[in-house]
């Protein structure tokens, strides 16, 4: 990822406030308060999505990230591609990030809360 695209993505995130990038198999991690809400994969830009927003980016007709495992088996995170319009507004943008940052927060408690359950069963 090149130093400029890593700039015109604070910026695009900047009403979330102070955003992290970390590079990641190839691509990068998005986060906010340390939640990873989005990722970066081949120059395109996916937002976090749950049982909650998922139906906001299906009927933008918005895609999902898959990529291939081996055995050839096709894996699909959820996370979605962002809307182009938005790429070009941190305004148009924030609501897709909330959304996003708001699914990730969730996924966050789940795991947490799952981990505790675990925990205390030992």
């Amino acid at each position: 990822m090149h130093d400029e695209f890593a700039d015109h993505l604070r910026e695009l995130f900047a009403p979330l406030g102070a955003i992290q990038i970390k590079r990641m198999f190839g691509g990068a991690g998005i986060y906010a308060e340390d939640i990873m809400f989005a990722l970066l994969a081949d120059d395109v830009l996916y937002l976090k999505v749950d049982e909650q927003n998922r139906a906001l980016f299906e009927a933008e007709g918005l895609e999902a990230f898959s990529y291939v495992a081996k055995g050839n088996r096709r894996v699909s995170l959820s996370y979605f591609r962002a809307p182009d319009e938005a790429m070009d507004s941190a305004q148009l943008m924030l609501p897709w990030a909330r959304s996003a940052f708001a699914a990730a927060l969730r996924a966050s408690v789940r795991k947490t809360s799952s981990k505790a359950v675990r925990t205390n069963k030992r």
